[in-house]
């Protein structure tokens, strides 16, 4: 679920691409694709999250400047073509606030949103959001005005329709009630690491598995956990071959024993013990990388990455790409 998730970091990645010599940048935006590309217009710069709504033939996307829009996929879609985002939700009440990760929770018919003030991270919300009237159902505020400072990052959803979104700032975990309400918070010791620059961005990418835990990854150092939730909290390391998934951002279930951790390259982790171990299996890194891969989704069996950054004036040309992972 994914995320530009603090200044510092917004920054750098500014200056590292930058630095990118203008020719490599048009190179990399004429290549020809190695695989499948939904490529649509927006109005604005940076969509950090896409996740495929197989009801209603759409991705969902997140705004970074606040807001969820949709782009709507024909049923004889022709790559040469380029769709259009159509904005569904812009909260007035929530400017200067950034939509990141999302959840489509199917049972209940609800988009999940996690919301953050990245900048200043003093604000951090999930919100909840009927998927036919788009009315708001509820707004959870997850920090307090006297709190430490937070990033609230991405969001997965179990059975009973309880939230968990990840605290990319301190590296923790809020659990939220079916109707918005605040329940409790998961720490643990494991979850941060020695040295500043490894806690830059902490828990990022959630989700929950269809046996009943979460599996969450920690940006910098590439950790994987696997979280099993109840009145006792139990947090164990996935053990990784071929690991670790550094710079992970948002991940996705491709099965019950494959999960997809979006970032550069996107790696494909396969488990055949419950999530006790992994194995890396598979990587791709396509030639939109300098628009930095933050998110995955799942579309009629196939894997395909957001990239936050879209390109062009005053359009600006976002690309939704298919991974094909190779060993």
């Amino acid at each position: 679920m994914a995320s530009f998730l603090c200044s510092t970091r917004f920054f750098v990645v500014l200056f590292l691409i930058s630095a990118v010599p203008l020719a490599v940048l048009i190179s990399l935006e004429t290549a020809t694709p190695s695989t499948h590309v939904y490529h649509y217009h927006s109005n604005g710069w940076a969509r950090e999250c896409a996740k495929w709504d197989d009801l209603n033939r759409r991705f969902l996307v997140s705004f970074f400047e606040n807001g969820i829009g949709q782009i709507a996929v024909p049923d004889h879609h022709s790559p040469a073509d380029i769709l259009d985002e159509v904005p569904l939700v812009r909260d007035a009440d929530l400017a200067g606030n950034a939509s990141l990760g999302i959840f489509i929770d199917r049972p209940r018919n609800r988009l999940m949103v996690a919301i953050a003030d990245v900048f200043g991270n003093r604000y951090s919300a999930v919100a909840a959001y009927d998927m036919t009237t788009w009315n708001r159902l509820f707004l959870t505020q997850l920090n307090a005005p006297a709190d430490e400072k937070s990033l609230a990052d991405d969001v997965a959803v179990d059975a009973e329709g309880n939230a968990y979104i990840t605290d990319a700032w301190e590296s923790k975990i809020w659990k939220v009630g079916v109707n918005g309400e605040f329940i409790s918070t998961i720490t643990c010791s494991l979850f941060t690491h020695k040295g500043w620059h490894r806690n830059l961005v902490g828990l990022n990418g959630i989700v929950f598995h269809p046996d009943g835990y979460l599996l969450v990854v920690h940006m910098i150092t590439g950790h994987l956990f696997k979280i099993t939730t109840g009145n006792e909290n139990e947090v164990k390391p996935i053990k990784l071959v071929g690991g670790p998934c550094s710079l992970g951002d948002g991940i996705e279930l491709f099965s019950p024993t494959k999960l997809v951790v979006a970032g550069n390259p996107t790696r494909l982790v396969e488990s055949t013990d419950d999530w006790e171990t992994g194995t890396v299996v598979g990587k791709f890194r396509g030639s939109k990388v300098h628009r930095l891969t933050t998110a995955a989704t799942v579309k009629d069996g196939k894997v395909y990455l957001n990239h936050m950054f879209g390109m062009g004036f005053p359009k600006k040309k976002h690309a939704i790409v298919e991974a094909v992972f190779s060993s």
